[in-house]
């Protein structure tokens, strides 16, 4: 949707310009951050060794540091999430998936630091 705004509304000074390459990158990060998850932290958690989960999870929480950069970066391109009187439904639509994203994100990585983490940790 980024990509459809930016090219059929980027004639206009409230386009988001930016935003379709900066959400390519936040989903590469994403995806690279689920797969440090599921390939190293969570088999260590499930095999029980705690002490082995200390570096990875200093790793992961830098990383979550980055994804609530790359969130208010997407804040900054988009006006605060708010698109402008003449936003099409294509970027309203864009914006309400942008922050249900936000929400989805920040929730993960709130349970993650402050939840899965500590438990893995033992603290």
């Amino acid at each position: 949707m980024a990509e459809r705004v930016e090219a059929r509304h980027g004639d206009k000074a409230t386009c988001p310009h930016g935003l379709a390459l900066h959400l390519a990158a936040v989903h590469e990060s994403v995806l690279d951050h689920l797969v440090k998850e599921e390939q190293v932290l969570f088999p260590l958690i499930i095999a029980g060794q705690s002490r082995g989960t200390t570096g990875p999870i200093l790793v992961l929480e830098h990383e979550h540091d980055d994804h609530a950069r790359a969130l208010r970066e997407t804040r900054r391109l988009t006006g605060n999430l708010q698109p402008p009187p003449e936003a099409c439904t294509t970027w309203q639509a864009l914006y309400l998936g942008l922050q249900q994203l936000e929400q989805e994100l920040m929730l993960h990585i709130h349970l993650e630091n402050n939840v899965l983490f500590r438990r893995a940790l033992g603290a």
